[in-house]
């Protein structure tokens, strides 16, 4: 199938994606009257939009009851059935996930002293996938070698991604789950949670079960998007409104997470972040690399 970004190719979206958010935010706004759309225009001295940089909590929210948000259950409920349609919503997350693939990977084998080289490089490993959506990470894990639990709060994902590994052939353990109900007496030698951190009710308590089910001298990956202006605009307004790359309503700005506050979790709970990765897009080509730019998306690697 056939992930590629798609989008327009106009000089809109070429300056949203390159040059400054002051400009970006201008063409968005030219754009909306341009095209006809009567809505409140966003500038950049007010706005009533909780969501927005200038505006609202200056951390994410937090639900004492459990890490699961009923709102992002039902979000995800409704897409369930689109995780490998290309076109469906996470064309994104294919697009990235070869890059993020090779991360793990390589993360994985020098922590634990494998052999990149080898055809099965993480056979004996036990990882858990917390947030695993249709399976996009824990398919090429189990490829790898490794003992594979995945699980989600969400009873239709899992079931998209349950019958997708089983036609694949692979041998993965999903479970419908949050972080915090999964037993602590079998810990596992690495987690794994992608883009999963900033739908959570209470990101310092998400990151405290995780610490909870890990082994001693294992490893943490987490992927996620900063609270910067420029993830505003990209993560959001470029992402859902402009190029309609994802769902509209799939990001909350407020509850996107900076690399200062997951290492201050990680600290509380006995991790420490050993690395901090960006995740960039070339706009012109459309591919994926890593970078020291993290304002956007970023990888971070707790032990």
């Amino acid at each position: 199938m056939d992930f590629r970004l798609r989008g327009n190719d106009d000089f809109f979206c070429h300056v949203l994606l390159t040059y400054t958010p002051l400009l970006a935010m201008e063409c968005y706004r030219q754009s909306l009257i341009c095209s006809g759309r009567r809505r409140m225009m966003v500038t950049m001295t007010t706005i009533n939009h909780p969501s927005h940089p200038n505006q609202g909590a200056t951390t994410p929210n937090a639900n004492p009851a459990g890490t699961a948000r009923p709102e992002e259950l039902r979000h995800f409920a409704a897409q369930a059935d689109r995780w490998w349609i290309s076109g469906g919503g996470y064309d994104v997350l294919h697009a990235i996930n070869p890059l993020r693939l090779s991360y793990i990977r390589e993360q994985l084998c020098q922590h634990f002293g494998l052999d990149t080289a080898a055809a099965q490089p993480l056979t004996g490993l036990t990882i858990l996938d917390v947030g695993c959506g249709g399976g996009l990470i824990a398919e090429p894990l189990s490829r790898l070698g490794a003992v594979v639990t995945a699980v989600d709060a969400e009873p239709a994902t899992v079931a998209v991604a349950a019958a997708h590994g089983a036609e694949q052939g692979l041998s993965i353990d999903y479970r419908c789950s949050a972080v915090e109900d999964l037993p602590t007496d079998a810990p596992f030698d690495a987690i794994i949670a992608l883009e999963i951190i900033e739908h959570v009710a209470n990101p310092a308590r998400f990151v405290a079960e995780l610490a909870k089910r890990l082994k001693p001298g294992g490893l943490v990956i987490i992927s996620t998007l900063n609270r910067t202006t420029r993830s505003y605009l990209l993560g959001v307004v470029a992402a859902e409104r402009v190029l309609r790359w994802v769902a509209v309503g799939t990001h909350r700005w407020s509850q996107f997470v900076k690399p200062s506050e997951l290492a201050a979790a990680a600290r509380d709970v006995g991790l420490t972040m050993d690395r901090l990765t960006g995740l960039t897009l070339n706009p012109l080509s459309r591919t994926w690399g890593l970078s020291n730019d993290v304002a956007v998306n970023y990888l971070a690697v707790l032990r």
